[in-house]
């Protein structure tokens, strides 16, 4: 038998693991279906789809808490495609999958469409945290920050850092006062006045009529810490909501964490409510010195006098002439360095004040 002889065509090549090139294209899923996300919950995104075809069209679902929606509710995760980009309640996000809302079936969000806004706080304070500010909510528009005026008394300093949020933000900020029926409002109010800040004050059996206006056909994001009846106000506002609601505790004037997590609730009149877990904390490393004069408009003009790195809260600011001078009301210049003292970590948040009883 003659021998065989071998060339090249009869050996077999093993195509390597770089032989297939690499694209960066990435498909443009022009096919997907826009959604607002209302809950987010460990690695699911519940998003509400409104079509032209399911307008006034309404459904259950129990992780919503019972929450009357109008739409379709997908459940969906993260294509893989975004990578480590956050997504959080009241984002714009774009679908594709099964977006039918069955149970059981799983949509994929494979874009976040541009935000109009977004609320951050930080973990902390301190020149030693992680740097990365945490978001909250997107795209809202009014940032309601509920506050009891007793029961527990009210901490200035946690509306300091929530107001200099939402200026980070460029959310309008609202101050609801609750539990009216157990002491004044008149003091904290005439705290805030100078800043400008809208505010409504409620109390137990009062109507509602006043914040409903305030909210109607808007976006608006509920902050406080626990215990200011937060809770308790969004159950009237959705009577369907059944968010849980806890008491304050005796000893320690704070109140238990009730809400785990953000949800947007519809409201029945337009709008949208953004309920979130109450916070004992609202870190502001994230956010300049030179945002929070933004704020200021009357004040900013003065600064430009200050010596370079003026943190305004130092006998060298330019500020004090500018304001001795008449160019400004001496109330807004406490109130900016309010608010940058409490940007500074200063450890007064936990001082409450305790308003005018009633009989006062």
């Amino acid at each position: 038998m003659k021998k065989r002889e071998y060339d090249e065509d009869d050996v077999r090549i093993r195509p390597g693991k770089g032989s297939r090139p690499r694209t960066r294209i990435r498909p443009a899923h022009e096919e997907a279906v826009s959604g607002f996300v209302v809950a987010v919950d460990r690695g699911r995104y519940t998003c509400l789809i409104e079509s032209e075809g399911e307008k006034g069209r309404r459904r259950k679902k129990d992780h919503l808490e019972g929450a009357t929606m109008s739409g379709r509710v997908v459940v969906a995760m993260k294509a893989r495609e975004l990578g480590r980009k956050g997504i959080v309640v009241g984002d714009r996000v774009a679908l594709v999958g099964d977006i039918s809302g069955m149970a059981d079936t799983l949509a994929r969000v494979v874009r976040v469409e541009p935000r109009t806004s977004m609320l951050r706080r930080s973990a902390d304070d301190t020149d030693n945290t992680d740097g990365i500010e945490r978001p909250v909510v997107a795209n809202a528009d009014q940032l309601v920050i509920v506050t009891a005026l007793a029961d527990p008394p009210p901490r200035p300093r946690m509306i300091d850092r929530m107001l200099v949020a939402a200026f980070d933000a460029d959310i309008e900020p609202m101050l609801c006062l609750t539990k009216s029926d157990l002491a004044s409002p008149n003091e904290l109010v005439s705290l805030y006045a100078p800043l400008g800040v809208p505010y409504v004050v409620l109390q137990k059996g009062s109507t509602l009529d006043e914040i409903r206006e305030r909210l109607r056909g808007r976006i608006s994001v509920l902050v406080g810490h626990s215990g200011v009846g937060k809770s308790t106000l969004v159950n009237a506002l959705v009577p369907d909501a059944n968010r849980a609601v806890s008491h304050v505790n005796a000893v320690t004037g704070r109140g238990r964490h009730t809400s785990s997590s953000a949800v947007a609730l519809e409201l029945p009149d337009g709008g949208w409510i953004i309920d979130t877990p109450g916070v004992r904390s609202f870190g502001l490393a994230h956010v300049s010195v030179e945002t929070v004069l933004a704020g200021f408009p009357d004040l900013l003009e003065g600064s430009i006098q200050c010596p370079k790195g003026c943190n305004h809260l130092s006998e060298e600011c330019a500020l004090d002439a500018w304001v001795a001078a008449g160019h400004a009301d001496p109330a807004r210049l406490v109130s900016l360095r309010r608010l940058l003292a409490s940007r500074e970590g200063t450890p007064d948040d936990d001082h409450a004040v305790e308003p005018e009883s009633p009989s006062g």
